[in-house]
C-alpha cells in the first residue's frame, strides 16, 4: 500500500528535482521527503531517482512510473471532492498564477465573487509577473499574456484582441503636454517595464497597416507591472501597458490614452492549463467569469 503523502512528496519532488524544494513547499524536513522516497522505491521494488551531491533526476522507471502516480493523486483528489460537496457545488482548493496588475486590479474582485458563490472552494491566487510553469509550479490554471505557441498544454482564450495603450495621467500631461507625433514620445519620460534582465524599452505602435518602433527612455524602471502603472496614475511618466490593466483607469480618469490613432501590439489574453483533465467544473465556470469580466 502506498502513503498518499508519499506519493504527493515523489511527484513534487520529480516536479522540482529537489528534495529540498519539495519539503519546503510541504512545510517538512527534507529528510522527511527522503524517507517517503525510499518508502516508495520498496514498495515498488525500484530506484525512482537517481541521486549524487549535486543533482536528483528520474531514473527510466522513476519517468515510466510518474504518470501513473499523478494519476492516482488526481483520482484521489476527484473522490474527495465528489463525497465533500453536492452535485452542484464547487470544492477543493483551486491553485491560480496571474499577472500581478491584472490580478490585482482587475481579476481579485472576480474571484472574490466566485469564492462567495461557492463557500466549499479554496483559492491560492499567486501574483507575479514571472512566466509560471504549469507542469512544474503548484498551480491548476494560469492567466498568461502573450500569443500560445506551444501544444503541450491546454490554452483558452480569454481577451485574444487585447492591446498594448500609451497612458499618463491628466497632470502629466498638464504639466508636460501631450505628444502628438512618436517624434514627440521619444521625448517623454516612459515608465519600463523589465522582465528576466531585459528593458522593455521598444515600443511597437501601427498607424494604416504600417509599423512603428519607437525607442523610448525614462528616469525610472520595474520588474513589477503594477508599479509601473501606479507611477504613470502618479504622474511620473508615459506607460505602454495592456489595455486591459488600465482599463478602469482610463474609465474612472485616473489615466488618459495618449496617441489614440496608433495601435499598440497585440497582447491576447489566454488561460493555461497543464492537461485537459484539469478543466474541472471549477476551472471552466472561473474561465468563463473571468472572460465575462474581461469583455465587459
Amino acid at each position: 500500500m502506498f502513503r498518499l503523502e508519499d506519493l504527493s512528496l515523489f511527484v513534487r519532488a520529480a516536479a522540482f528535482s529537489s528534495f529540498s524544494d519539495a519539503a519546503r513547499e510541504a512545510g517538512i524536513p527534507p529528510a522527511q521527503v527522503s524517507s517517503a522516497i525510499k518508502r516508495l522505491e520498496t514498495a515498488l521494488n525500484i530506484r525512482l531517482f537517481a541521486r549524487s551531491t549535486r543533482s536528483l533526476r528520474l531514473t527510466v522507471e522513476g519517468e515510466t512510473w510518474l504518470p501513473f502516480a499523478e494519476q492516482m493523486l488526481d483520482t484521489l483528489q476527484s473522490g474527495l471532492q465528489k463525497i465533500h460537496t453536492s452535485d452542484d457545488e464547487v470544492g477543493g482548493t483551486l491553485q491560480i498564477a496571474v499577472p500581478s496588475d491584472l490580478g490585482r486590479n482587475l481579476l481579485l474582485n472576480v474571484f472574490r465573487e466566485f469564492r462567495e458563490r461557492h463557500p466549499a472552494l479554496k483559492l491560492r491566487i499567486v501574483f507575479s509577473d514571472h512566466r509560471t510553469d504549469v507542469f512544474k509550479d503548484p498551480v491548476d490554471l494560469a492567466f498568461r499574456y502573450g500569443d500560445n505557441d506551444d501544444a503541450s498544454f491546454i490554452s483558452l482564450p480569454v481577451a485574444p484582441e487585447n492591446r498594448r495603450v500609451l497612458v499618463a495621467s491628466p497632470g502629466w500631461i498638464a504639466r508636460h503636454g501631450e505628444p502628438k507625433t512618436l517624434a514627440d514620445l521619444e521625448k517623454c519620460n516612459a515608465l519600463t517595464y523589465v522582465l528576466r534582465g531585459r528593458v522593455f524599452d521598444r515600443w511597437s505602435l501601427s498607424r494604416d497597416g504600417v509599423e512603428h518602433t519607437v525607442q523610448v527612455s525614462g528616469s525610472i524602471t520595474s520588474d513589477d507591472a503594477e508599479v509601473i502603472r501606479r507611477l504613470a496614475i502618479a504622474g511620473e511618466g508615459i506607460a505602454f501597458k495592456s489595455a486591459l490593466d488600465v482599463r478602469d483607469d482610463v474609465r474612472e480618469g485616473r489615466l488618459q490614452v495618449l496617441l489614440p490613432q496608433y495601435q499598440g501590439d497585440t497582447v491576447p489574453l489566454n488561460m493555461i492549463c497543464p492537461h485537459r483533465k484539469q478543466l474541472s467544473a471549477a476551472v471552466r465556470l472561473l474561465y468563463d467569469e473571468v472572460k465575462a469580466r474581461c469583455v465587459s
